[in-house]
Parts: structure tokens; C-alpha cells; sequence
């Protein structure tokens, strides 16, 4: 027997030789065309799959509006199952007393606020016209008028030919702030979104958890970390805001109602949803109730004005900051631009979807970009 000797060396067996093989060739790819005729084919086929995918958006834009709605109020009742969770109930629980509020909210839309809303409606287009019949007829009228060069009584000319205008009430009816729905369509819609964000909210930590999966474990962490500070902080934004529209819409319609402003309850539930714009909402309603308390008195008008600024300073000062709390703020720049261009692109929906949107994006940048720049 050979104690000392050269050591055979293992020759590889055919399929680990296969195997290297396999690795070590490369992956071959189709060749990218070169010659100009190839890549304008190519072109092309991008340019038509776009076209075709923005007019597919554009076809679909009520059905995103609502899915968009739908994701924007479950994170905003998010914070909400959250209290209740840090009261002892379970998040089970918690979200079947949610699910059971937006029930009760949708049976009170339906049964209550819109014959309210029609026969307020009905009774503020009849009352219109002759209110400006009875200003015109005041003995101070005139004067002011000739001080103003006519406009005054111009814009009231105008506002009795619009509210008087059937066109105009058939384009309100038709339209579903901007986007084009019918009366039948929107109510369709609103059944829809209610239903896709009690899905939303039932589903909304399960959805996070499998979100959460898609991301590599070596990154998942930090991605987490980021994206529940970053929704936390969305969405006491979104309740944030709604409360504060809430309160704004409860006080402008208890005030209308003391001064005898017909209409008040549909005045407050506009209110209800444009001051959900932050900035301007609250503008935009000061003026038109004022213009509609005027035209019921003078000096209810004038009462109503400067009762709305002194809130707006309150809002502003005392219940904002109390009630936003942690929450992002969001520059008056970034508010204007924001609602006009979603205001332009899909009405009122998307004047109120744009701002939380530019909110997570500036919620990204703090939390993320500006982090990571100061770290490099």
C-alpha cells in the first residue's frame, strides 16, 4: 500500500460540468434594432401604447376618482380605528364600530340630508331673485350703484339671469363636480366609493403586511418604518382636515340660521365640503354666504362677514394647531397650486384629492430625501 503519492485530482461529473457551463454562458438577448426604421417602429409602439393607456385613464377617470376617494378615506379613518384601539378595544372591534359608522353616515345621506338639500335648494332658487328684487327696491341702492359705475347692479343682473337660467341648473344637475356624471351616476358612485373604503378600512392593515412583502428583507425595515410614519402622519392630515371642516361647517350653519338666512342647512353642507380645501375652501364659503346673507339683509350680510373672519382667525390660530397637531403642514403655495391644478384636471374631486397627494409628497421629502441628503 502507497502511503505517500500525488493525490488524484476529482474529475467533475458531466452534469456539474453542464452546470458551470450553463453558468458561465452569457444570457443571450434579442438585438436591439439600430438602423432608423427599427427604432421608430419601436417608438411608435411606445407612442400608441401610451395614447391608448391615457385615453383608457381618461374613460376610466370616474371609477379612479372613486378608488382614490375610497384609499384617501380609509387612511383618513385609519387614525380613528387607532383611537379606539388605545382605548382597549380590539382592532377587530374597532373597525366593525367604523364600518358601522360609515353605514350610519351613508343611511343619514340618503334619508335625511338629501330631501333636506333638495327642498333647501328648491326654496333658496325661488327666494334668490325676488331677495335681489326686494335690494334693488331699498332706498340706498341706487346711490350705491351710481357710486360704483353700475357694477353693482350689473352683478346682480347677472346672478338673477343665472339663477333664473335653466341651462345653468341642467348643467348642475348633470354634472358631479367636473366629471361629467349624471344624477343616477353619481349616486352609483358614492354607493361604489362607500363600499371600496369599507373594504379599504377592513383590509387596511392586511393590505400594508402583504405590501410590506414585496420589498427586499435586507431594505424591508427601513421601508417600513418610513411608510408608517409617512401614512401616520397622512392621515391625521385627512381627519385632521375633516374635523376642522366639521366645525367650520356647524358654525356657519348655526350662524346662518340666527341671522334667518334661508337655505342655512345647504350652505352649511357645501361648506361641509369645500373648506375641506384648506386656504381657499374656507374663503370661497365665507364669500358666498355673506353675498347670500346680504342679499337676505344688508346687515346680516355684514354680520355674517365679520363673525366668518373672526373664525377664520380662530380656526387659523387656536383650533388649527390643535387639531392638526404632528401633522404635516402644508405651505399656502403648494394649497393654491395644488387645487388648481386638480381643480382643472378632475373638478372638485380632484381639487380636494391634490392636496393630501402634494401633502405625502412633502411628507416624503421630510421624512426620506432630506434624511438621506444630510447623511451623504
Amino acid at each position: 500500500m502507497r502511503l505517500f503519492g500525488r493525490r488524484r485530482s476529482k474529475e467533475p461529473s458531466p452534469a456539474d460540468a453542464a452546470a458551470d457551463t450553463a453558468e458561465a454562458a452569457p444570457v443571450l438577448l434579442p438585438p436591439a434594432p439600430r438602423g432608423p426604421l427599427g427604432r421608430g417602429y419601436l417608438s411608435t409602439i411606445g407612442v400608441i401604447g401610451a395614447v391608448l393607456t391615457g385615453l383608457a385613464i381618461v374613460g376610466l377617470r370616474g371609477i379612479v376618482a372613486s378608488i382614490f376617494i375610497a384609499v384617501f378615506a380609509a387612511v383618513a379613518l385609519d387614525p380613528l380605528v387607532r383611537w379606539f384601539q388605545r382605548r382597549g378595544v380590539h382592532r377587530t372591534w374597532a373597525i366593525v364600530i367604523v364600518i358601522l359608522l360609515i353605514l350610519v353616515l351613508l343611511a343619514t345621506l340618503i334619508w335625511v340630508i338629501v330631501p333636506l338639500v333638495v327642498g333647501e335648494l328648491a326654496r333658496l332658487v325661488r327666494w334668490i331673485p325676488v331677495g335681489i328684487a326686494h335690494l334693488r327696491a331699498e332706498g340706498w341702492f341706487d346711490p350705491a350703484n351710481q357710486a360704483s359705475n353700475g357694477i353693482i347692479g350689473v352683478f346682480f343682473g347677472w346672478l338673477t339671469d343665472l339663477i333664473n337660467d335653466p341651462a345653468f341648473w341642467t348643467v348642475v344637475g348633470k354634472g358631479a363636480v367636473g366629471l361629467g356624471l349624471s344624477f343616477a351616476t353619481g349616486i352609483a358612485s358614492t354607493f361604489f366609493t362607500a363600499v371600496l373604503t369599507i373594504y379599504f378600512v377592513g383590509t387596511f392593515e392586511p393590505t400594508k403586511q402583504a405590501a410590506y412583502k414585496l420589498v427586499a428583507a435586507s431594505r424591508r425595515p427601513a421601508i417600513v418604518n418610513y411608510t408608517e410614519r409617512i401614512l401616520e402622519n397622512f392621515g391625521n392630515y385627512l381627519s385632521g382636515m375633516v374635523v376642522l371642516a366639521f366645525l367650520n361647517a356647524l358654525f356657519s350653519t348655526i350662524l346662518l340660521l340666527i341671522v334667518g338666512v334661508p337655505g342655512a342647512f345647504l350652505l352649511g353642507l357645501i361648506a361641509l365640503v369645500i373648506t375641506i380645501i384648506p386656504l381657499i375652501g374656507t374663503v370661497l364659503t365665507t364669500i358666498a354666504m355673506s353675498l347670500v346673507a346680504f342679499i337676505h339683509d344688508p346687515l346680516s350680510g355684514l354680520i355674517v362677514l365679520v363673525l366668518m373672519i373672526i373664525y377664520m382667525q380662530v380656526e387659523a390660530y387656536v383650533l388649527g394647531p390643535r387639531i392638526m397637531g404632528k401633522a404635516v403642514q402644508v405651505p399656502g403655495s403648494v394649497v393654491l397650486i395644488s387645487a388648481l391644478a386638480g381643480g382643472t384636471l378632475f373638478g372638485l374631486i380632484g381639487a380636494l384629492v391634490a392636496i393630501p397627494i402634494s401633502a405625502g409628497i412633502i411628507l416624503v421629502i421630510r421624512e426620506v430625501i432630506i434624511p438621506r441628503k444630510e447623511l451623504a
